[in-house]
Parts: structure tokens; sequence; C-alpha cells
């Protein structure tokens, strides 16, 4: 079996974890739960595979490294980042959840690209064990060589047994006009958005009924960005499907024993907690007395 571009940047571990190397750093996974709204209920329906740098032991934050990668390895860089999350995602992750994966359209300017890196990812589907069906493809904003090939590459997504999710989603002409022209199978609705959205109800009831809208076409929905308790009731009451935040849960470096997480092997130390936050290039959420629908809710 030949050797995808990803695993040629791994280094395997006895715990049955992998981690990646690129020059100077060191990458890690790091899965954050999305919780599905089931008869009044939370439950843990997916992961998604965040990458987490470290240069000389110490955490960066992903948009630093993404930063000192030059143009030309960003297809090669988006390669290991999935092969390291499906590997750990194959190692740590319960059987029944379904795993977000990140993938930049502007990288496959044509579709030869797209089917290549393709061809890699079901090596390492199955190396790693992972039924195709469970991934969701998180078509990210960045803008594509032309729509055509956008269309193309997410075909061609499709013809592999993988799900498509729209991540971002803002309501704006554009992001009107790919839900319309992707079909996706999953919309991520854009933190900020949402969140201005439900602070008055005029804008609540809009987020509703655009939800609705999703729903009657088969789509689900996901709320990204829930940081505080009333945002996250708001987003029950919108019927939005699944949601996503630290008010639930926050990223963990990949082994934990984190409940949530079914297959386990170890609980993360201190210094690993403590770099999981600093990783993340996030400040921890701040309570704040938040006005929703005219009133003050108290943090």
């Amino acid at each position: 079996m030949s050797r995808s571009i990803g695993l040629a940047h791994i280094i395997r571990h006895d715990d049955g974890t992998s981690t990646g190397v690129w020059g100077i750093y060191t990458l890690q996974s790091a899965f954050q739960p999305i919780f599905a709204f089931k008869e009044g209920k939370l439950s843990v329906a997916a992961f998604e595979g965040l990458i987490r740098p470290f240069r000389d032991g110490e955490p960066q934050s992903p948009g630093a490294f993404f930063g000192t990668c030059p143009a030309a390895d960003r297809l090669h860089i988006e390669a290991l980042t999935r092969t390291l999350h499906l590997l750990n995602a194959g190692a740590c992750l319960p059987e029944e959840a379904s795993i977000f994966v990140n993938f930049d359209p502007s990288v496959f300017t044509d579709r030869s690209i797209a089917d290549k890196a393709l061809r890699d990812m079901r090596l390492v589907l199955h190396e790693a064990g992972i039924d195709p069906r469970r991934i969701v493809c998180e078509v990210t904003e960045q803008k594509s060589a032309s729509q055509e090939t956008l269309y193309g590459f997410v075909e061609a997504l499709r013809a592999n047994g993988f799900r498509i999710a729209v991540d971002d989603y803002g309501a704006d002409d554009s992001d009107i006009n790919r839900i319309k022209e992707l079909k996706p199978d999953i919309v991520k609705f854009d933190a900020h958005w949402i969140s201005h959205l439900m602070e008055s109800g005029a804008g609540f009831a809009l987020l509703t009924a655009m939800v609705q809208s999703f729903e009657d076409q088969g789509i689900r929905t996901v709320f990204e960005g829930i940081e505080e308790s009333w945002q996250l009731e708001l987003a029950e009451r919108s019927g939005a499907s699944m949601v996503q935040g630290y008010v639930l849960a926050r990223p963990e470096l990949a082994p934990t024993s984190f409940r949530v997480f079914g297959k386990v092997a170890r609980q993360p130390s201190a210094e690993e907690s403590k770099a999981q936050v600093a990783a993340s290039g996030a400040p921890a959420p701040q309570a704040r007395r938040a006005r929703v629908f005219g009133r003050k809710v108290a943090p």
C-alpha cells in the first residue's frame, strides 16, 4: 500500500496516539466535542479536530504557526493536520461519534489535486479503522480558485462517502449562495453572528426561522462559540441541531480521559492542561452581563 504525504511527517507513540512534525514545530491534535439536543438532553454527537502547535515544548497559537508556513507548503500541511486528527480520532474517540475535519478549498486548484488528497485520506482512514461515513468535511471560508473548482471538490468529497459542512455561516449573500450551490449536510453558524442575533427578540426570531428553513431542507445546524448558559438555552429554543463551545467543553489534547471521550489512555497533566489553554490562542471566556430580548441576564 502506498504511503500518504501526511504519514511521512507522523510520529507514533506507545499509547496509540500520534504527533506531527513540521520543521521546528511539533503538532498535536485537540478535539472539541459537539453536542446534540435530544429529548431535552445534551449528548456528544461529534468532535472537531483542531491543531495545536508547539515550538521547543512551548505552545504556540495555530495562527502563528500557519503564518510562518509558505503558501507553497499549505497543501502538504493541510494533509498532515488531517492525517494527524484522523489517526488520533481512531485511537481516542468513541466509534459512534462523527469527526469534523477542516478543508481549505483555496489549496485545491484543480480536480487532480483533490483526487490525490482524497486517495491519501482513504489510506489514512483505512489505517485508523474509521468508516468514511463518520467524516464531516468542513469547508472553510477561504476563496477557491473558481466556483467550478469548489463545486467539483465538494462533489469529490461526496463521492468518497463524506458529509459536507459549510463553516462560518452568517447570512450574507455569499453565504446564502454557498448553501444553494453546495447543498451541505450541515451548516455551522458563525459565533459572532449568532451571539448578536440572540441579543434581541427580532434577531432571535430571524435565527429561529433560518434554523427551521435549513431543517426543512434536511440540513442540520451547529451553533459555534457558545460560551454562556443563556446562549445555550436560546440555542435549544431556536431548534438548533447541535452546539459547540466553551460553556460545554474546551478542546482537549489527545489522549485524555475527559469524560466524553470514549477510548481513554490517561488524564492530561496540569502542565498539559495549561498548554491546551495557551495553545488555543484565545483567553478563557469571561462572564458578562448580556442583554437578551431587552432584559439583563446575570452572569
